[in-house]
């Protein structure tokens, strides 16, 4: 960026998106409503009612999470426990800042958790991902943490793993998820409030070899391991970010372009819910919201309180 241009964005772009994210919060005394409720969420996730034990097969779950995230991960994780009628064995990914009081009380909720070290993450990667080989998805892996609830899972791994993002809530039964975790066939994906890659889609389209689809959301992701090209994923990450910059949406284009053209188990709209909004979001009839945007008002200020009492 030039000097003009960067005093542009100092002085003119910065504040005006700030003030933007504000106004779109409610303002700041609903910020602060919000980030009152977050504190509450975090303190009442340190006592979140032991789970009944239930006969059935654990259903695995994997997802990334750190000091900054985990009561987040363990409100998902409890909420889909104690509405799926099965025990859960989470898989929790350490993005490096995992500490032992973040980890007792999800330890606690579910005896059968395995945490998954940073230490034994970058070895997996060093043995199947080397920076020599793979220089795009290592730099992606070091400056963009979405990349990780791909690379960190699947990478050196095989099998089909159901990935989750920590700010989902479940309200009633999960019978899609929990007939996937059973009978894995195809991927999974949910689907987004708007389609949001990053990547024009004519790029995508010459990359992945077929159309790819809209509204592919990868808050909740199921994909088999054994199935993915890194090689392939590296070219896709370097002819992306050399043709278009980085993005934000970076891992969703990429799992758009791996589903593009495959049949695909997709958690209905209505039942799994992008960004809620009124009356959804108050009413809270789906079965699981993810909270992504401006839905984090209610998110943290009402809706993980409904998980203790639905």
């Amino acid at each position: 960026m030039s000097l003009p241009g960067k005093i542009l964005y100092h002085a003119w772009h910065r504040p005006v998106g700030a003030l933007r994210d504000i106004l779109a919060a409610g303002g700041p005394w609903e910020m602060r409503r919000t980030e009152r409720g977050r504190q509450e969420m975090e303190a009442a996730a340190h006592d979140l009612p032991a789970l009944p034990a239930v006969p059935g097969a654990p259903l695995e779950l994997h997802l990334l999470t750190g000091r900054r995230f985990w009561y987040q991960t363990a409100f998902c994780l409890w909420s889909f426990a104690r509405l799926a009628g099965r025990p859960v064995a989470p898989v929790i990914y350490d993005d490096g800042t995992l500490t032992e009081p973040s980890r007792a009380p999800l330890a606690r909720l579910f005896p059968r958790i395995r945490f998954v070290g940073q230490a034994e993450t970058l070895a997996r990667l060093d043995t199947h991902l080397p920076a020599a080989k793979f220089p795009h998805l290592r730099e992606r892996w070091v400056n963009y943490p979405n990349i990780r609830k791909l690379t960190d899972v699947h990478v050196g791994q095989s099998g089909w793993k159901l990935v989750l993002d920590s700010d989902l809530l479940f309200f009633h039964h999960p019978a899609l998820l929990v007939g996937w975790l059973d009978h894995p066939a195809q991927p999974l994906h949910a689907v987004d409030c708007e389609t949001s890659y990053g990547y024009s889609r004519p790029l995508m389209n010459e990359l992945a070899d077929a159309p790819v689809a809209e509204l592919v959301n990868v808050g909740l992701t199921g994909l088999n391991g054994s199935e993915l090209d890194w090689a392939r994923l590296e070219h896709w990450c370097r002819t992306l970010i050399e043709r278009e910059r980085t993005s934000y949406y970076l891992e969703q284009a990429l799992i758009a372009m791996l589903v593009a053209g495959r049949p695909c188990t997709i958690a209905p709209a209505a039942d799994y819910v992008t960004l809620p909004v009124v009356p959804e979001v108050r009413e809270c009839r789906a079965v699981m919201h993810h909270y992504v945007a401006n839905s984090k008002q209610w998110y943290f200020q009402s809706n993980w309180r409904r998980t203790l009492t639905s």
